[in-house]
């Protein structure tokens, strides 16, 4: 038997020139599943997504969704597509497997949890508001990063120059004071070691979003991580917010270990591979 992808609908071209389409999984032009395929709003033409596939429960454990996952992969080479993402919830064990076994890797993943009355800061820790003053420093630096994170997953340099300003204006166009972001500076014994910027909503988020969270090169490992964290689960509960969501790489190691503390589980896994 031949399983094959066949198109369930029209291509459909976004304003922000993304592309997508539906496609039916077939069996000797049977229907047994659906997968749907995509361009990345972020990266670009040249990164594919596979945003959902299921194959119909009869039909199950038979290598359907691997040969489908396969077909789109071509697809999306037709597409002049060069990379390949996923998004795979944690518990979906066997996607998970799949994905590992088809060559993806983990680019990073989700981590959450339900919030509870947070922890006090250490003596002589606090925190304030970030000040209109501080906040073109902390921008630019904030983008900065974000540049050189964007090129190293394989965006082009000038895209992800025109996409990290235009997205952090978008999301931040009061700067420091607009509603619903929280930006804050995390001060040890007079001296500033850290900031933190929160989303109380976002898109597709049920609770707060940790956006962003940097600590001083010269006071990291001195527990300031932690710190900006608890600022993190109280500006969320203040704001009615019953959980917090972070996204983390999987190489970082410091960052992995303070989450797990403090209760945080990963909910989900993105994940891609090269399709040259």
């Amino acid at each position: 038997m031949t399983t094959t992808l066949r198109p369930a609908g029209s291509e459909v071209r976004h304003d922000d020139g993304r592309r997508s389409r539906p496609y039916d999984i077939c069996v000797n032009s049977r229907r047994v599943g659906g997968i749907q395929l995509a361009t990345d709003a972020r990266f670009g033409p040249t990164a594919g997504r596979i945003e959902a596939l299921g194959v119909d429960a009869p039909d199950r454990h038979r290598g359907r969704a691997t040969v489908a996952a396969l077909a789109a992969e071509e697809v999306l080479r037709g597409w002049g597509c060069r990379q390949i993402e996923l998004t795979v919830p944690a518990d979906a064990e066997a996607a998970v497997r799949l994905s590992a076994a088809l060559g993806y890797t983990e680019r990073s993943r989700i981590m959450a949890r339900a919030l509870t009355r947070p922890g006090g800061l250490p003596d002589g820790s606090g925190d304030r508001p970030m000040s209109e003053a501080e906040y073109p420093v902390w921008l630019a630096a904030a983008v900065t990063e974000r540049i050189r994170a964007d090129t190293a997953q394989g965006m082009a340099r000038e895209r992800a120059e025109r996409t990290e300003p235009a997205e952090h204006d978008a999301l931040l166009p009061e700067g420091a004071a607009t509603p619903g972001q929280v930006l804050r500076v995390l001060a040890h014994e007079g001296v500033d070691v850290g900031t933190l910027w929160l989303a109380l909503r976002l898109p597709g988020q049920p609770g707060g979003y940790v956006m962003d969270m940097q600590v001083a090169p010269e006071h990291r490992g001195e527990g300031h991580g932690r710190s900006l964290m608890l600022v993190a689960e109280r500006e969320a509960l203040a704001a009615g917010r019953a959980s917090l969501a972070l996204n983390v790489h999987p190489d970082n190691a410091p960052a992995l270990g303070l989450y797990r503390s403090l209760g945080y589980r990963t909910t989900a896994y993105r994940m891609w591979k090269p399709i040259l």
